[in-house]
């Protein structure tokens, strides 16, 4: 259990610091850095702190001595902790998403899996460490790729055939509604392979020359499943 977890008064005043001068505008907002430490704590190879940090905050961590630095390395700290935490003990986290109109209809969610792709790319190529389980690791990620964008990106570049709108708007909602258990369920995948498990299958394993199961109408192998997904 984390002896010191944030309140909401602790979350609130985070962002106020992340805006502060001594960042100069090169600190990540809140939900940015939510969804790059969810991937840094779930992923395959421990990530530093002075690593995830510099990315948080940019230039403006160098200036130690400033009080408002010095609070905000503080807060992150114990914002780690509690995302550990509470991946580690099966609860699902509650993703800070900001809004992108003034109605407060729409939220960031291509942020936030923006940020967790980063994250995940501070551990290393995800891909080649998941080793033999990539496949699996491809279809539990499809979900981020779908949100950032870069899976309909990559479809349009090959002139090949993406959803409709009303396809794609039933899948994004989809997505975001199960959003917290995405991730949840891609640390389980990391903490059972360190165990030596594998990650469930509720589904036939995609063949890497079979239809991706995206629904892009390219091979698996060149879609989903391409390696380089995380480099």
């Amino acid at each position: 259990m984390n002896p010191s977890p944030l309140s909401d008064d602790d979350l609130d005043r985070l962002e106020v610091l992340l805006e502060a001068d001594v960042f100069a505008g090169e600190a990540m907002r809140l939900d940015e850095i939510q969804a790059m430490l969810c991937a840094v704590v779930s992923g395959p190879e421990p990530v530093q702190p002075a690593t995830w940090l510099a990315e948080a905050l940019g230039k403006g961590m160098d200036n130690a001595t400033d009080p408002a630095v010095a609070e905000v390395l503080g807060l992150l700290m114990r914002l780690n902790n509690d995302i550990a935490a509470a991946l580690l003990a099966d609860e699902t986290i509650s993703p800070v998403l900001y809004p992108v109109d003034e109605a407060c209809t729409e939220y960031d969610y291509e942020a936030w899996a923006d940020s967790y792709v980063f994250g995940a790319g501070l551990a290393g190529d995800w891909f080649e460490l998941a080793g033999k389980h990539a496949d699996d690791l491809s279809e539990l990620l499809e979900p981020m790729f779908l949100l950032n964008g870069m899976l309909k990106e990559d479809v349009e570049k090959s002139g090949e055939r993406w959803f409709s709108p009303a396809e794609e708007a039933r899948l994004v909602a989809d997505i975001q509604d199960n959003l917290p258990v995405i991730v949840q369920t891609l640390y389980n995948f990391w903490r059972n392979k360190r165990m030596g498990g594998t990650a469930r299958r509720e589904e036939p394993k995609s063949g890497r020359n079979d239809p991706c199961p995206c629904g892009s109408g390219r091979k698996y192998k060149q879609c989903c499943g391409r390696p380089d997904k995380l480099n």
